[in-house]
């Protein structure tokens, strides 16, 4: 039987950590995709070969274009066929308003979270058109539609794209076997928020939406895991929100 490889890209922590032991969990082999953190990576994979699935860990930036074609590369020579890919990898840079935002982080938001979301998808479509079949499942956000004014509008913009890309994609390879959705998640309890600048974001926002708590990345995890399964055969070009009523 045909062996299930995907690939996550920022799998070392949060939301991505998170899909790779559930993915791994569901017999999908790992390709945990990291930026820095390698003991944090080392870390997912042990985690995943734990539950009998295999692991492989690659650095790469998703923004550079060389390094994406690296990750897949490794991917398939060390796992096999890539059938499925996680868009997760995405920065956002310090919490505050546009007008106070450097262009530094401004080009590197853009450069991450949409142009590393695009190169990394157009790979794994070369890859899976050819083949007759994949899934691509990408990390969108709730702040694409709500905006997020004062906090980070450069992100939910990028966002945004992300939700764009998704609903083209899906219909540009319908026809070749290839599904492409997102989850948009809303407030996640990761240590995304400590990153931007402050660490209690996730319990105070989580309180104001109508469930009244922030989402454990294993909620976000299992969304994913249910559209990259068989039983989201006929999903593509879909953004399922997953954000707490919000």
């Amino acid at each position: 039987m045909k062996r299930l490889v995907t690939v996550v890209t920022g799998g070392s922590r949060g939301i991505g950590a998170a899909v790779c032991r559930r993915l791994a969990e569901d017999g999908h082999d790992v390709v945990v995709g990291y930026v820095r953190d390698a003991g944090a990576a080392d870390e997912v994979a042990a985690d995943v070969r734990r539950v009998g699935a295999r692991a492989v860990t690659v650095r790469a930036d998703t923004s550079v274009e060389a390094e994406v074609e690296r990750l897949f590369e490794t991917a398939e020579r060390e796992l096999g066929p890539v059938t499925g890919l996680v868009n997760n990898a995405a920065v956002s840079g310090p919490l505050g308003r546009l007008t106070d935002t450097d262009t530094d982080v401004l080009r590197r938001v853009v450069d991450v979270n949409l142009t590393g979301t695009l190169l990394c998808a157009r790979r794994a479509a070369q890859l899976m058109t050819a083949r007759g079949s994949g899934v691509i499942v990408n990390i969108s956000s709730g702040a694409a539609t709500l905006g997020s004014p004062g906090e980070y509008v450069h992100y939910a913009a990028t966002k945004a794209a992300v939700d764009a890309l998704t609903v083209g994609l899906g219909k540009e390879l319908g026809r070749d076997g290839v599904r492409v959705n997102a989850v948009a998640p809303g407030v996640v309890d990761t240590e995304m928020h400590a990153a931007m600048g402050d660490p209690d974001r996730a319990r105070r926002m989580g309180a104001e939406v109508p469930l009244g708590r922030p989402a454990r990345p294993e909620e976000i995890a299992a969304a994913v895991a249910w559209l990259m399964s068989p039983e989201a055969s006929y999903a593509t070009g879909a953004v399922l929100r997953v954000a707490g009523g919000r």
